[in-house]
């Protein structure tokens, strides 16, 4: 079939590119005179709060009394009241605590002092899309999701860069409310690398199922099974661990600098050939029928019901995984590798 014919001029009619915004298109000034409250203080919140004051931005951390991260944000030179506090004070509160907390955050601590012609943000939809928090009708919600770690978005802005960022406005009360989330987005420095605009539907349910089927359940699971197939086969862990584990970085890197054939042209031809071969093998359609289960658990809110259903419950399920999968023994080996080679030593 050739590249004109009907059937993928169809295909290519579907495809809609998303909004894109770049520093030019965002007002860094516009946040002049606002007070900008950041609750939390973990990886993404130490990262928002120092890159808007560096941007000199008026910014103050807001934090549970005793919090073990009140002298560090201090320290940094920030300013840090209760949560409280901090959002009776910010014209612009974002949440940056975890989803299971945030609710009961917002309910006893934030939305007394939401008043009219505030802004409250978020790095992630979930609160939002399953409506664990409902913000009153006179308030811009928006979202500002840099698409990277809280410790790459503070040293990528440090050195001049940034990272890539999404936008979202769920209430754009005002009438300003993307002006406002586009100047946030320049002050921690992602309007650098670019910003996409998507909502907080699509941000949450792609979030997840990324996270889940691909980036952290599917590649973990993808590695364990792959390293389990090789001891079971006689083969020493440590060979095992080298090539399904230690390896997966440096293949990501290439993907990630240049797309799959990027990858594919750095390797050599026998690892190109077992590509096309294998993997279709390993994943089927039995594999992305799965996919799809894990996807419509997520649009229909049971993933979101079973997850808060376990924090309220002490996080009881998540803590068993967490200590079953830290014992497996594809985690022994690889601390005893990473401690006899320098590869990883700092």
């Amino acid at each position: 079939m050739s590249s004109n014919s009907p059937t993928n001029k169809k295909k290519k009619e579907c495809i809609t590119m998303a909004k894109m915004y770049y520093e030019k298109d965002c007002e860094l000034s516009y946040l002049n005179g606002k007070k900008i409250a950041i609750i939390g203080y973990g990886s993404q919140g130490h990262a928002h709060a120092l890159n808007l004051k560096d941007s000199g931005c008026d910014v103050c951390v807001g934090l549970r009394a005793g919090s073990k991260n009140w002298a560090e944000a201090e320290k940094a030179g920030l300013a840090v009241k209760t949560v409280a506090e901090a959002a009776q004070w910010g014209d612009i509160v974002m949440m940056l605590i975890n989803d299971e907390v945030q609710a009961e955050v917002y309910k006893n601590d934030i939305a007394p002092y939401l008043t009219e012609g505030k802004a409250l943000a978020f790095a992630h939809g979930f609160n939002i899309r399953y409506q664990q928090i409902v913000p009153p009708a006179g308030v811009d919600v928006f979202m500002a999701a840099p698409k990277g770690p809280g410790h790459t978005v503070r040293s990528t802005y440090v050195n001049g860069k940034g990272v890539p960022c999404l936008v979202a406005v769920e209430q754009n009360a005002t009438g300003n409310a993307y002006k406002l989330a586009l100047a946030y987005i320049a002050g921690i420095g992602g309007a650098r690398a670019g910003v996409m605009e998507t909502t907080f539907h699509d941000e949450t349910e792609t979030d997840l199922f990324g996270e889940q089927a691909v980036l952290c359940g599917g590649v973990t699971a993808l590695i364990n099974a792959g390293f389990e197939t090789l001891v079971e086969a006689g083969y020493p862990p440590e060979m095992a661990y080298f090539e399904c584990f230690h390896e997966m970085k440096l293949i990501v890197d290439l993907m990630y600098e240049g797309g799959m054939s990027n990858m594919r042209y750095s390797i050599s031809n026998t690892a190109e050939y077992g590509d096309y071969y294998a993997g279709p093998q390993v994943i089927t359609d039995e594999t992305k029928a799965a996919m799809k289960t894990v996807l419509a658990r997520i649009q229909d809110g049971s993933f979101a019901h079973e997850f808060m259903e376990d924090s309220k419950n002490g996080q009881k399920w998540l803590k068993e995984q967490r200590m079953e999968h830290g014992n497996a023994q594809i985690e022994e080996v690889g601390a005893n590798i990473r401690s006899m080679f320098s590869f990883v030593r700092r």
